[in-house]
């Protein structure tokens, strides 16, 4: 005899679900949504005049300046300047702070030694070296590539080290029992572990490389888009500085989708939740 059929009943899925993957229709709209709104609302407060468009100049004076900053300044060349300055000085800070980190996070004794000097680095601001920087280096890029160093190294070896730490003690001791040695493990074990979390870090840290760049490139400096807004400021072309502004966060945004996407690219078998 023929059972009836059930039909499994499935709960209608809701904008707001704890940790849980929305479909990629709804991550594109809200992306697009809160731009639109950013836009609109920018707009309307300039055409009822909640802000002075002398210092607030419309989103389509901020693109014509721009248009007008690439085709005929030249602003592509210093585009092309401050993406070298932050690639070369994190790739410098990247190479000292990631095995360093990994050091200090899987051994006391170098966490000991090396911590104290690291933690009073990191509470130093960055800015303040600007002077000092100016006398050794000059004003040519050394100074702007050593500013942008120190903004970043020193939080990235805490980073680095606090995620080798929480690789979990069980990985260490099965390791121990199979008879691998220090350094066997430290390579085969505990690099590998943490080199998901690792690329986190670097990606985190970036974004800051990037606020320090209009920084590190105003002061002394002919090139770069910092430089740029400051010939900007000069002659009160707010709209010019705006569109700095933009071109910052429209690369932020690039080099952040490159590492979402090496992250899925390097590391499969976790980069689902994200995807």
């Amino acid at each position: 005899m023929p059972q009836p059929q059930t039909k499994a009943v499935q709960r209608k899925q809701r904008w707001f679900e704890y940790k849980k993957p929305i479909p990629w229709k709804w991550i594109l709209s809200l992306g697009i949504a809160v731009w639109v709104i950013f836009f609109a609302l920018w707009e309307i407060a300039v055409a009822l005049g909640w802000v002075t468009e002398l210092l607030v100049p419309t989103p389509q004076k901020v693109i014509a300046a721009l248009y007008e900053q690439i085709v005929h300044k030249g602003f592509a060349i210093d585009i092309l300047i401050s993406i070298y300055r932050i690639i070369l000085s994190f790739a410098a800070a990247c190479t000292i702070a990631i095995p360093l980190g990994i050091l200090m996070g899987s051994f006391r004794a170098a966490e000991s030694f090396f911590n104290p000097f690291v933690m009073a680095w990191r509470y130093l601001p960055a800015p303040s070296f600007i002077p000092i920087l100016l006398m050794w280096f000059g004003t040519g890029d050394a100074p702007k590539l050593a500013l942008l160093f120190i903004g970043v190294v020193f939080f990235l070896i805490t980073m680095v080290m606090d995620y080798t730490k929480s690789v979990g003690n069980e990985l260490l001791e099965t390791a121990m029992t199979l008879g691998g040695n220090r350094w066997q493990i430290l390579w085969t074990v505990i690099v590998p572990a943490v080199m998901p979390n690792i690329v986190v870090a670097m990606r985190q840290m970036l974004a800051v490389s990037w606020t320090y760049l209009v920084i590190a490139e105003i002061v002394a400096s002919s090139t770069g888009i910092g430089a740029m807004m400051m010939r900007a400021k000069r002659f009160l072309h707010t709209d010019h500085i705006m569109a700095g502004i933009v071109v910052i966060g429209v690369l932020g945004l690039a080099f952040d989708f490159l590492f979402k996407k090496a992250h899925r690219l390097l590391f499969p078998y976790i980069a689902e939740d994200s995807r």
